[in-house]
């Protein structure tokens, strides 16, 4: 029996590196309906974009998306999601999976599987997941976020530093003590709603301040976090104005010779 779920896609206009990143344009749509596409294809029960803006909530509706106007004073993604989840007055044990506004190429099948990872996890408060580091790049990038996990694959830290860290080697290595690749932290989380409620309540954590790393307050607390390993390749992100061109690039590849 599949897990129901619903996506909830956070989207901020303000950007630093780039403004009004969700709305700008790839492939003759806006980035947020590309992502949208991807909830859609998931088989997500229920899609909603959360944002402060207009703008975005113009665009949204424009292409049918269900749109869920919350405050401007939240600091996360995860405070936006609880509003969410308040205002629509979502049952305590519904799957909420958080779904980037920046990520218009995350594959479906990676949607869904988050969502399954937390329901087969009972006792963890957070689903996550990851995928194996080959490119030694990525390993040094504090951009690319790193987990180390126990043998039970719950994560044990998150750093944007290269963990873990092969002591007795002169060159970075990438396997864990178990022979396995390190792990690159993908960026969406799938939480129970009325886990949500709960976070925004949590302290910060001095690690999550460090390393600005939200997960890092839930490891602090002393909950668990579930860490899947990714069944497909998860596309890149968009931060910059290089990530739109290349997933620009990408998209226009794959129309041009769809699976």
């Amino acid at each position: 029996m599949s897990t129901g779920f619903k996506v909830v896609i956070p989207a901020r206009y303000a950007s630093t590196r780039l403004p009004g990143k969700p709305l700008r344009e790839l492939a003759g749509s806006p980035m947020l309906q590309h992502v949208h596409d991807c909830a859609r294809h998931s088989g997500a029960e229920e899609i909603v974009v959360a944002t402060d803006d207009p703008r975005i909530e113009t665009a949204a509706a424009a292409f049918g998306a269900h749109v869920c106007m919350t405050s401007a004073e939240h600091t996360s993604g995860t405070e936006r999601l609880s509003e969410v989840v308040e205002r629509l007055g979502w049952q305590q044990d519904e799957i909420v999976v958080n779904l980037q506004g920046d990520e218009p190429m995350m594959p479906p099948v990676l949607i869904r599987q988050v969502a399954d990872n937390l329901a087969a996890h009972e006792n963890a408060a957070i689903a996550t997941l990851a995928s194996r580091i080959t490119d030694s790049g990525q390993m040094t990038d504090p951009n690319v976020v790193k987990v180390v996990r126990d043998r039970a694959g719950y994560a044990l830290y998150f750093s944007r530093a290269p963990i873990p860290w092969q002591r007795d080697s002169e060159a970075v290595q990438h396997k864990d003590r178990e022979g396995g690749d390190a792990l690159h932290h993908i960026g969406m989380y799938a939480y129970r709603a009325g886990f949500l409620q709960r976070f925004k309540q949590l302290e910060l954590s001095p690690l999550e301040v460090c390393e600005k790393l939200e997960q890092l307050r839930a490891l602090w607390h002393g909950l668990k976090i579930h860490v899947d390993i990714a069944t497909a390749a998860p596309g890149p992100g968009v931060d910059t104005e290089a990530d739109l061109l290349r997933v620009e690039r990408l998209l226009q590849e794959k129309s041009r010779h769809p699976t």
